[in-house]
């Protein structure tokens, strides 16, 4: 795997690129001399994880032909600063999984995200040697 980031402007917008050649921008916030013009490196690792289960859930749930109607993710990231470092790595990790459908199966829907977490999901594998990562289900009912 190979991504490309590139400097957009004179401060912190930068553009990256993967094999997709779909474009992701990052930018540092306005209290460092950032213009908001990207996510931030560390939400980018949140949207990883997410995306990453997030695919996982729905090719299992399409197989189980559950009909969602809504499916979002969202992830909240407690972190914690090093010592003698200004270092501030994700310590937990909760995500919470929300969908919205026709006669969905709680137990698929469980047993999947499940699947992701400790079976297929490669970001969660990578980032539970580091923090705690729980997570939470929701379903509404249309």
């Amino acid at each position: 795997m190979k991504v490309e980031l590139v400097r957009v402007n004179d401060a912190f917008h930068f553009e990256g690129t993967g094999s997709s050649e779909v474009k992701v921008h990052t930018d540092g916030s306005p209290e460092i001399g950032g213009s908001n013009l990207g996510v931030r490196p560390m939400e980018l690792l949140l949207l990883g994880l997410a995306s990453c289960s997030a695919i996982d859930v729905v090719l299992i749930l399409k197989k189980q032909r559950q009909d969602i109607t809504d499916f979002r993710i969202t992830a909240d990231g407690d972190r914690t600063q090093e010592e003698n470092t200004q270092r501030k790595p994700f310590t937990k990790i909760h995500l919470t999984f929300k969908f919205a459908g026709n006669q969905l199966d709680e137990s698929k829907i469980n047993r999947a995200i499940g699947l992701s977490m400790e079976k297929y999901c490669s970001a969660t594998a990578q980032l539970e040697a580091l923090a705690e990562i729980t997570y939470a289900v929701e379903i509404a009912t249309v």
